[in-house]
């Protein structure tokens, strides 16, 4: 596909980085390391840097940065540094810079920039993740209203359905607006940051599990909730706080790190096939996803139909393109954003602070067009590579259920369907943003006071023509609703598979 080439999701990182951490790494670290609880104070910086020189190192990265002005004035943007400069000043806890830098890095309304859990040193990881104040059930948020998927509370007290009215005395909704600051997204597309605050079981370190943490922690080890069952009335009721461990317990996505099969495939009765792909980060494991990919491709010619389930999908790598390759007769031009960089070097003052897993990241921008008013095109952005037709063909109708999550890989791939015309969308509007995002190449960032890391990315895509601030929209829209989960039943997946039998 027609994407940059080290194009991935934040959510994870590739293991042949030195200095950051993949999830192996930090999740061993987290368990071998003692509990803290309560917030860290903070320590004097190994190097001796104050304050100051976190905001200095800040500024530098952001002066590079593709997406800074995507959705801020010059004067925004120095508004909203003036404040972290306020906030990290007066910071007496690591939770206190953590939530600065997070608060910061949200106004840029860039996806892929935020602190990222998964490449801190262990003992801020430990020190800011690991702490028992969970909410111990799982949850959607629909519109601002938080309905229960799962209850792992032990009470019984939470079907599937239920709606969870307040928590800890503060009203769902609002418990909504005070974590939605901090949460990152491309744009103004807010179901992509609802998305990220609902907790499914998909991510060993959920969004929503670290900013209520850090933000507003239960007391005494207990959640007290009014709740309103499906069929039933409000009650009171109070369940357990749960930590990290217990979280991961509960998952129901297969670790990344895993080197088993991680996506599942099966026909339903109606002889419709689905293939579920709750996410596409590759590079932590050894499991041969390409095989195992073909042969439920070459299976799916003997089904109705092939549905494509993305829902829980953020990105990763692009593994959706041998499906599409399947399916089309010609190349297919898939990424219709252009790349462009603010650097042609990376400065010299940043390179100490700045690490990546590719070299020649720090001199991406040399030999690139100049643009004009800064920017420069990314020398090699021709150079990712099409799609091209598999003589394999995938002969049946194919759908694929879309939603705010898909916001890096997975937007791209909704994108690419829509333009092959071999893919029917179902579902609910995707994260990421017509108006471009930023990602291609990353550099990891440490404040030298904190020791926090954030990552930034290198490349901002754009569309030759003006877009809308908003995801991809689907070609059937099938919202999801309280009434579905209570009944356990999928109505994006039924009108998809509806759609693909009347279509063989």
């Amino acid at each position: 596909m027609v994407r940059p080439r080290d194009f991935e999701t934040t959510a994870g990182r590739r293991s042949a980085m030195p200095r950051h951490m993949n999830r192996r790494d930090i999740l061993t670290g987290l368990a071998g390391l003692p509990l803290l609880t309560g917030a860290m104070r903070l320590a004097a910086s190994p190097t001796g840097a104050r304050p100051a020189e976190d905001l200095a190192v800040l500024r530098q990265a952001m002066a590079i940065h593709p997406g800074l002005q995507r959705y801020l004035s010059p004067a925004a943007v120095e508004r909203n540094l003036a404040t972290f400069a306020r906030d990290t000043a007066r910071a007496e806890t690591l939770d206190q810079r953590y939530l600065a830098l997070s608060r910061f890095l949200a106004t840029l309304r860039c996806g892929h920039s935020y602190a990222n859990f998964f490449n801190q040193s262990a003992p801020v990881a430990k020190a800011l993740f690991d702490r028992p104040t969970r909410l111990p059930f799982h949850f959607v948020w629909l519109g601002r209203d938080m309905v229960v998927l799962a209850d792992h509370s032990g009470t019984g007290a939470l079907p599937r359905g239920t709606r969870v009215l307040t928590i800890n005395g503060l009203t769902s909704g609002a418990l909504l607006d005070r974590l939605m600051p901090y949460t990152r997204a491309d744009g103004h597309n807010d179901a992509k940051r609802r998305s990220l605050l609902g907790v499914s079981g998909a991510e060993e370190i959920e969004y929503f599990d670290v900013f209520q943490g850090l933000l507003l922690p239960p007391s005494g080890g207990v959640h007290r909730l009014t709740v309103v069952p499906p069929g039933g009335s409000a009650r009171h009721v109070e369940v357990p706080a749960i930590d990290a461990a217990a979280r991961r317990a509960a998952m129901t996505r297969v670790p990344e790190t895993s080197d088993t099969a991680r996506w599942t495939y099966r026909v339903r009765p109606d002889g419709v096939a689905v293939l579920d792909m709750p996410g596409w980060a590759m590079w932590n494991s050894k499991w041969d996803w390409r095989g195992w990919l073909a042969d439920r491709l070459d299976d799916a010619n003997s089904a109705r139909g092939l549905v494509i389930d993305l829902r829980l999908n953020e990105g990763g790598d692009d593994c959706g393109d041998p499906i599409l390759a399947r399916l089309i007769d010609r190349d297919l031009t898939g990424w219709g954003f252009a790349g462009r960089l603010r650097f042609r070097e990376v400065p010299a003052a940043l390179r100490p602070h700045v690490s990546t897993w590719d070299k020649a990241f720090y001199t991406m921008g040399v030999g690139g067009a100049d643009l004009g008013e800064g920017w420069i095109a990314r020398p090699d952005d021709g150079a990712a590579m099409l799609i091209r037709p598999d003589a394999r063909r995938l002969k049946v109708p194919v759908a694929a259920l879309i939603g705010p999550a898909n916001s890096s890989a997975t937007f791209g791939f909704a994108s690419a369907a829509r333009l092959s015309g071999r893919i029917r969308l179902f579902g609910e509007p995707t994260g990421g943003n017509r108006r471009g995002i930023n990602g291609g190449a990353f550099l990891f960032t440490t404040l030298p006071a904190s020791g926090i890391e954030f990552d930034r990315p290198l490349v901002g895509y754009f569309p030759a023509q003006p877009q809308p601030d908003a995801g991809l929209v689907p070609d059937v829209a099938v919202p999801l609703t309280a009434a579905a989960i209570a009944a356990g039943t999928d109505p994006a997946l039924d009108a998809a598979a509806a759609w693909a039998r009347g279509a063989a």
